[in-house]
């Protein structure tokens, strides 16, 4: 496998190419990709404008917008709006990544949390499936769980609410 890292005037760039012939290591190898993609992914200020993957071609590609050019305004719908947690005191625990969001380790299995009970700062409160990677999503407050925001086995967005804590 070969990493390419190309500069565009108009946008960063990250790209993977491979030649397909997989080998031993390959599932390895795709799930440690996937993972730095990801880790890369969170270190920037502005989320990627596009991800794209492939499996036995091994391809991937990461960009980001140029920083200098404009913008279009955010849509009404996703205007920033005043925090909810400066009216009503609750901290919001919220999807670190886009993904599928469960509320168990596994199926038929009890909830990492239910409301009324206390969480520590770097409890799990539920686990995060992205690209078949299973992660686990910690509480980053001490608290009471007021209430489950996210249903259980639902596509989340990044930053997406998931629990409401009342801190302690």
């Amino acid at each position: 496998m070969t990493v390419q890292v190309k500069h565009q005037p108009s946008h960063g760039r990250i790209a993977l190419t491979g030649d397909g012939s997989g080998g031993p290591d390959q599932g390895a190898d795709l799930a440690e990709l996937c993972r730095s993609v990801a880790e890369l992914a969170r270190t920037s200020t502005r989320p990627p404008r596009r991800i794209r993957l492939e499996h036995l071609g091994t391809a991937i590609e990461v960009e980001w917008d140029d920083p200098g050019a404009p913008t279009a305004p955010a849509p009404a719908s996703e205007a920033p709006t005043v925090e909810p947690e400066a009216q009503d005191g609750l901290h919001h625990v919220c999807a670190p990544m886009i993904g599928t969001y469960y509320h168990a380790p596994e199926p038929g299995a009890p909830p990492f949390v239910a409301v009324g009970d206390t969480v520590i700062a770097g409890q799990p409160i539920g686990i995060l499936e992205v690209m078949k990677m299973m992660s686990p999503v910690e509480a980053d407050i001490a608290g009471r769980v007021v209430e489950i925001l996210a249903a259980d086995g639902t596509a989340v967005e990044f930053q997406q609410r998931l629990i409401a804590v009342e801190p302690a």
